[in-house]
């Protein structure tokens, strides 16, 4: 006669990498909000301020570096050149149309080991229309010319805690595990007319991310109907942040690019009102069902909280058991 074990019990008897993996898919489940047409991307690239919040008076140099840090969750040093609103875009809609894992024969023919890699493939009128853009042949070269600058752009990529990177800032020394690579690798286009076949891959550092599911789910619908340039930088932190409904002025601040601590007060004051025509962007697309702004502390101490209520319920919300009051 067979014994009838609990779930639990047979979770508990798997080996510890698929046990992580399990509760994964699960808080996965359990976070979705019904998007149509996600852009699943690695969750440092929703949660980074590497891509000014512009389009215009973007640095080309070549000698380009800075550092971008929003606290604590991303620390990305990015050289090359500056990136923008456009570069985002791009690189957004690519990951809309989602990456495929392929995998390839070592270029060895003494070693028959096989190679993954992740790669999107897709047509110049797709990629333009999950950027919003009109599909016309006078567009292909400005999107070939995005990708190539994301392409030239090196990404070194910070690990480990947040409070170590601070204590060997100043030091000059690499802060802890990192990891340095281009985002995207080969460039293949088989013509220039719409529906041409495109395909684009990644690079190492992006492979790892999807390898080890440590990805985030952005509502891509909301994202490109967004106007705002500060609105495109700060919503992918909160749609992939779903247990968060407030954030502060200052990793606000860390998002678009800018020190909260050391603007004047005329700039603080110009600066929170860009982030309210932003939430009020998040609204007018569907993102936010509403925001609030409110004071926090006095004096020296003085902050401000955005607080705000996502337009979709998380799945697990949805389908949570209806609640009454006891009479």
């Amino acid at each position: 006669m067979g014994i009838d074990r609990s779930d639990s019990d047979k979770v508990a008897e798997l080996p510890a990498d698929q046990q992580n993996r399990l509760e994964r898919f699960k808080r996965s489940v359990a976070n979705r909000r019904g998007r149509k047409s996600p852009a699943v991307m690695p969750s440092r690239l929703a949660r980074t301020s590497a891509f000014a919040p512009r389009v215009k008076g973007l640095s080309t140099d070549s000698t380009f570096e800075r550092l971008y840090v929003v606290k604590p969750h991303t620390i990305v040093e990015v050289r090359g050149r500056e990136l923008g609103s456009q570069h985002r875009d791009a690189l957004y809609a690519l990951f809309k149309l989602r990456a495929r894992r392929t995998v390839s024969k070592a270029p060895n023919e003494y070693s028959s080991s096989e190679l993954p890699y992740y790669r999107t493939d897709t047509s110049w009128r797709e990629l333009l229309r999950a950027t919003g853009r009109t599909p016309h042949v006078n567009n292909l070269g400005t999107l070939l010319r995005t990708f190539e600058e994301l392409r030239s752009v090196s990404f070194r990529f910070f690990e480990g805690d947040f409070n170590e990177y601070e204590l060997n800032a100043k030091t000059g020394m690499l802060r802890s595990a990192g990891y340095s690579d281009n985002l995207l690798g080969l460039i293949e286009w088989d013509g220039v007319s719409l529906d041409s076949s495109v395909k684009v891959s990644y690079g190492e550092w992006v492979r790892r991310m999807f390898e080890t599911q440590t990805l985030a789910s952005i509502d891509g619908d909301t994202y490109f109907q967004l106007r705002s340039d500060y609105a495109k930088a700060i919503w992918p932190f909160i749609d992939s942040q779903p247990n968060y409904n407030w954030i502060s002025v200052e990793t606000l601040a860390d998002l678009v690019g800018r020190q909260y601590s050391e603007e004047t007060t005329r700039q603080r004051v110009k600066l929170r009102e860009m982030l309210r025509q932003a939430f009020a962007d998040m609204v007018r697309c569907g993102g936010l069902a509403s925001w609030e702004c409110h004071q926090t502390g006095s004096g020296r101490s003085k902050s401000y909280r955005f607080s705000y209520l996502h337009a979709r319920p998380l799945q697990a919300e949805a389908t949570a058991p209806e609640l009454h009051d006891p009479d």
